[in-house]
């Protein structure tokens, strides 16, 4: 089984690459940032897990996520994070990762993890995943990640996708996919509804 590791910390990559090895038929490569995965991937790929930081440089969130399973040939694409959220994790996983992984879990469950993920099944940690987070105030952005409710703000602002990125910092591609699933929450047919249902709702 072919792994490859991409995360900017080496500490992260060395103990996780440890982890990995020990094991009799896993080998495993290592790149610092998106761009060196997404270079190494598209050289020696595809591989039958890639493990992404998700804050790693080059990543902008989902699009790098995106981008990596693309020229992974759909082979399995995971997110291993030391802080992100658990509404962090859903969306990751509602756009396609296979898994997610708290740096922080134990090597058994580790090793784990990779082979199920790598044998085509979704995993996240039961007890991350159930973890509670504070209530949102409003009934509708109980619904909604953080990242949810600031592009929902831009497009009650009349923003386009272009723009909405630029102001999160984003890639337009990620506000697309955050458009999408804010119409699924919202029951909405399109963004102009969408923008409609939450200024009806007082939300902005």
């Amino acid at each position: 089984m072919r792994i490859l590791i991409a995360d900017d910390h080496e500490l992260v990559r060395d103990a996780i690459s440890a982890f990995l090895e020990r094991e009799p038929d896993i080998s495993v490569d290592r790149e610092a940032d998106f761009y060196a995965a997404l270079a190494r991937i598209q050289a020696d790929g595809p591989y039958d897990l890639v493990l992404m930081d998700y804050s790693m440089p080059g990543m902008m969130e989902l699009w790098g996520l995106v981008r990596l399973k693309e020229a992974n040939g759909g082979n399995p694409v995971a997110v291993i994070s030391g802080t992100a959220s658990r509404e962090t994790a859903e969306m990751a996983l509602e756009a396609g990762a296979a898994g997610f992984l708290p740096k922080s879990m134990a090597a058994k469950s580790l090793v784990h993890a990779v082979r199920f993920m790598a044998a085509g099944e979704q995993y996240a940690p039961v007890k991350f995943m159930k973890e509670k987070e504070p209530e949102a105030k409003h009934p509708l952005a109980k619904q909604l990640s953080g990242r949810e409710m600031q592009v929902l703000d831009g497009l009650c602002r009349g923003l386009a996708n272009k723009e909405i990125a630029r102001e999160l910092e984003v890639q337009e591609v990620t506000v697309k996919l955050h458009v999408k699933t804010l119409c699924r929450k919202l029951n909405a047919r399109n963004r102009t509804q969408a923008a409609m249902i939450a200024r009806d709702e007082g939300l902005f």
